[in-house]
């Protein structure tokens, strides 16, 4: 079966040169942009809102990404907006949030409704960002809840853009080596 599915007659758009492991899954409404990749056992359903995944950002193994629907106190619901350049790590859960570019979401992390990650951000592995908080762009933020502990050095904000290049690198190695065995 194909990672993806079409929902309500709507089916994921992907950009140029994508990796989307065949053991995810993506449904619905959901774009994503060039050079990005989709690591093994992802879920992503834009069901009840949209998806935006920018160009060169990666999603690792494990994630969940969701959406909040649109209703009376909220009309536009939650869409989950991912940025360029975006590491995604392993087992995050982002649910109708905002993630700006540049940004390194650490494994384990949940993201919740509301939340506005702006751009060159760490968030630390296993942290919960509570709905509706705002993380300002140049610190690292860790800890459930979370809180600001730290501006980003020169160094980190360095590895914030090569992190995303290195996977761009690792989804080309899996567009041109990667083989399905039945």
């Amino acid at each position: 079966m194909s990672a993806l599915r079409s929902y309500k007659g709507i089916t994921p758009q992907i950009g140029q040169r994508v990796y989307i492991d065949s053991s995810s899954v993506l449904v619905g409404d959901i774009q994503i942009g060039d050079d990005s990749s989709i690591w093994p056992l992802v879920a992503a359903r834009g069901d009840v809102n949209h998806i935006h995944i920018g160009e060169r950002s990666n999603v690792q193994d494990g994630s969940v990404l969701h959406v909040t629907h649109k209703n009376a106190e909220n009309p536009d619901g939650y869409p989950l907006i991912i940025g360029n350049d975006v590491t995604i790590g392993h087992k995050v859960m982002l649910h109708g949030c905002t993630i700006r570019d540049r940004v390194l979401v650490g494994m384990g992390a949940i993201v919740l409704d509301g939340v506005i990650v702006e751009e060159e951000v760490m968030i630390g592995a296993g942290s919960l960002v509570p709905p509706g908080k705002t993380l300002e762009s140049g610190f690292l933020y860790v800890g459930s809840p979370v809180k600001q502990a730290r501006p980003l050095s020169d160094k980190e904000r360095a590895f914030l853009q090569k992190s995303a290049d290195n996977y761009v690198q690792n989804k080309e190695d899996y567009l041109h080596q990667v083989e399905e065995i039945s």
